[in-house]
């Protein structure tokens, strides 16, 4: 609960622009997808906003759904004795991606309404209600993941939620023919 509430809080402040979608599905954004399968771990942080200074643990499964384009990360976060359920869900649709973060707009989460997807990261834009925000997952390595939302502020872009996850099993990630 109290991470939920730092998270929507964090993104409450500010509107986003919209991020343009790819035409087609393709082997790049495939093997993102591939990568992200596994178990992964890692300290996070508020970097700004109301909770700013605040420290979290998360722990994740990266999954990827059959016959779809998308990837689940699903698991939860630790603030000292609390912990919080998280799952963000995202699958292609037509030109772009949509899915949710923890249970979307319509209850206490996000939608993701678009996104861009590379061979080694995704950028996805959430939104709720009148606010927006972006979210971009980036694989600095093949075990190391880092994961930033930001919301904008006036003209810039401005990071409010930090994790850099490392990978915690053995999962070897297939190779792009």
């Amino acid at each position: 609960m109290l991470l939920r509430s730092m998270a929507v809080s964090c993104l409450a402040m500010l509107p986003l622009a919209a991020l343009d979608a790819p035409a087609d599905a393709s082997e790049r954004e495939q093997r993102f997808f591939r990568q992200i399968e596994g178990k992964w771990r890692g300290p996070g942080e508020i970097v700004a906003g109301k909770y700013k200074g605040t420290k979290f643990t998360c722990e994740f499964s990266g999954l990827t759904p059959n016959n779809k384009l998308g990837m689940t990360l699903d698991g939860g976060c630790r603030v000292g004795l609390f912990s919080q359920k998280m799952k963000a869900t995202v699958k292609r649709k037509g030109r772009g991606y949509t899915g949710s973060f923890l249970d979307g707009a319509r209850g206490e989460g996000l939608d993701v309404i678009a996104g861009t997807v590379t061979s080694d990261r995704a950028v996805l834009t959430l939104k709720r209600n009148q606010l927006d925000g972006a979210m971009l997952a980036r694989l600095a390595s093949k075990d190391q993941l880092n994961i930033t939302v930001s919301v904008t502020v006036g003209e810039a872009l401005v990071p409010v939620i930090g994790m850099k996850l490392d990978r915690i099993d053995s999962v070897a990630v297939g190779s792009v023919r």
